[in-house]
């Protein structure tokens, strides 16, 4: 199993691995999913470096679309990903398969992943790996599973949720002419609306009607690993450290408990353990509540309508309010700088900052208008929790055991597999060397091992100075080090070949013309080069982004807010007297039509004419 964290900066993929990632995804210099969190090459090849200390991964994502002026950019971009000894590219534009890269690639969420047929599509092409759509259920991870067994399968189990299926989005593009599919999405999601009805009715008022909560299937492990997936991925490429310490730990901690309940079947997918100075708790980082999405069915609670923002933690309730000051009902522990919020009267999200801390009795900077006994207050900013993630907070280590025995010539010592050996004088000691020879060896330092134990033969009676036992103890380290670094490298290009095979050349587009999944609309293919045209058997590119059309659907949401506001009949809903088609108005006035495709259970968005 292998628990897959963001990494915004080496920094932060730094920090996921020392806090138990077995495997990160980082952003390349440019052509990832995330426009303002892109990394140089060199910063890429340190942090494989460090990762593959630790038999973790590195992977890149190279996930937006890609336009004809840029292929030759992107094709040298690949070239330098592999010297940096990178893991996997993350993949969205079905060009990159004519660049006769020996790197596996992994197909991105945004190449819309939701069926087993599109898998079984996707394996057939030559991807190894397919990161699924984050509204598929449990039931329907295991359906695609079972279909095709021999794909790994990537899920999102924590963070941010889109409320369109990922690559299906075009309303930052039409909105703002920022496209989502290449990495600038603007967060339409995200804006105010009013719900209208045909006759222009409004049914509900300034809402954050698209806004999801954040995601959170720690409770969920077990059954989707039982499901058939693989790798757990936490979303977060724009999240700052403290965020990725505290998720990466807490989701580590649940896997390794899974495991030691199933040790005949699961194991994690790096090496090392990892210790920690704060205890991790999901709800004292940044969320905009948590929800399961889609994991167990539909459920009404999915959306955050009220706000499109952090509240934070619960942390209890205004109990009394005295002149600059108030009282908290509660058993919560609060310092001075913490930032606190509520929902008012007009459900409007309102936050302040506490100056002062006298037990429960809290002083704002200013006291908020809105503020009232009974009042729920909510903590977005916990000081003394980033205080604990600001410094050094976790070390990883791999436990080896030492072994150490007599040569010919010198002696020899080994861990595992891995034996280095000195010419050392034998000399046999005047007097017990044991003590002194293991304190030598167990000396790792700065390094990623630990000593757990040094094997000395019961007859072993040799004084070696000081100064040898720390060369071999060096020599091993290097060695140890050096495998770790092989494996990784062996295990790259091993599947790279079976990848490269499949899908290395223009010969086999041919046979992969007809995809799995029939669009109503040519733009939902995302083709934006005249390689993935000549992919797809068509004439021409056909993205939105090249070929806007005001007919265009613009979302596809599972998502519905007919359920979510209590009116699917399907579902147990209340007939409604409003008259469709519903509209979304944005504040400039700017509408969207909403179609319910029942049959499928999805919400389709619109632009209309106002």
């Amino acid at each position: 199993m292998e628990l897959l964290a963001p990494a915004k900066n080496l920094e932060c993929g730094i920090a996921a691995i020392d806090h138990g990632a077995d495997a990160v995804y980082i952003g390349a210099p440019g052509f990832g999913a995330r426009a303002a969190a892109g990394n140089s090459v060199a910063d890429i090849a340190r942090l494989c470096n460090y990762a593959h200390q630790f038999g973790a991964k590195v992977y890149v994502t190279v996930n937006t679309i890609v336009y004809d002026n840029e292929l030759d950019a992107i094709q040298l971009l690949l070239r330098e990903l592999e010297k940096a000894h990178v893991d996997a590219i993350l993949v969205q534009d079905f060009s990159l398969f004519s660049f006769h890269s020996s790197l596996p690639f992994h197909a991105s969420t945004q190449t819309d992943n939701r069926t087993p047929e599109k898998v079984r599509w996707l394996r057939d092409l030559g991807f190894r790996r397919v990161v699924l759509a984050r509204e598929l259920s449990i039931d329907e991870v295991h359906a695609v599973h079972e279909a095709v067994p021999d794909v790994e399968l990537e899920v999102f189990v924590h963070g941010a949720l889109c409320v369109s299926y990922s690559g299906l989005c075009y309303a930052s593009q039409y909105c703002f002419g920022r496209s989502a599919n290449r990495g600038e999405c603007a967060q339409f999601c995200r804006m105010q609306f009013n719900l209208e009805d045909a006759d222009g009715q409004v049914i509900a008022r300034d809402r954050h009607l698209l806004s999801l909560k954040d995601l959170c299937q720690i409770d969920n492990l077990e059954a989707l690993a039982e499901a058939g997936a693989t790798s757990f991925k936490i979303e977060g490429r724009l999240k700052d450290i403290a965020y990725v310490k505290n998720v990466t730990a807490a989701y580590s901690e649940r896997l390794n408990r899974l495991i030691r309940r199933h040790p005949d079947i699961y194991r994690r997918a790096s090496r090392g353990y990892c210790s920690y100075t704060f205890t991790p708790n999901l709800q004292r980082t940044f969320n905009r509540g948590y929800t399961t999405y889609f994991a167990n069915g539909r459920r009404p609670d999915i959306a955050s309508f009220d706000t499109p923002k952090a509240m934070g933690e619960f942390v209890g309730t205004v109990k009394e309010l005295r002149g600059p000051s108030f009282s908290v009902a509660g058993t919560a522990v609060f310092s001075n700088g913490d930032g606190l919020c509520f929902l008012n009267r007009e459900r409007q999200l309102e936050g302040f900052r506490v100056n002062r801390v006298e037990g429960n009795r809290l002083f704002p900077q200013h006291m908020p208008e809105g503020l009232h006994p009974g009042q729920r207050l909510y903590r977005n900013n916990d000081q003394e929790f980033d205080r604990l993630l600001s410094k050094s907070s976790a070390v990883r280590k791999i436990p080896v055991t030492l072994s150490l025995c007599p040569t010919s010539d010198g002696f020899a010592l080994s861990s595992g597999s891995i034996t280095v050996s000195q010419p050392i004088e034998h000399q046999t000691a005047e007097k017990p060397q044991r003590e002194n020879i293991i304190r030598q060896l167990t000396r790792l330092g700065n390094t990623p091992y630990e000593c757990t134990a040094v094997e000395l033969s019961s007859d072993f009676n040799y004084f070696i100075p000081s100064s040898q036992l720390a060369e071999l103890r060096r020599l091993l380290v290097d060695e140890l080090s050096h495998g770790a670094h092989g494996a990784n490298e062996a295990y790259g290009t091993n599947e790279a070949q079976g990848a490269n095979e499949a899908h290395g050349t223009n010969e086999v587009y041919g046979t992969h013309t007809s995809a799995p999944v029939a669009y109503s609309q040519a733009h939902l293919y995302n083709i934006a080069n005249h390689v993935s045209a000549d992919f797809y058997g068509v004439a021409k590119p056909t993205a939105y982004e090249l070929h806007p059309t005001s007919s265009a659907v613009l979302m596809q949401c599972r998502h519905c807010l007919r359920y979510s506001l209590g009116w699917c009949i399907r579902h147990g809903g209340q007939r409604h007297s409003w008259r469709e088609p519903l509209f979304l108005r944005l504040g400039d006035g700017r509408r969207f039509r909403l179609e319910f495709d029942c049959q499928h259970c999805q919400m389709n968005v619109y632009a209309s004419a106002t």
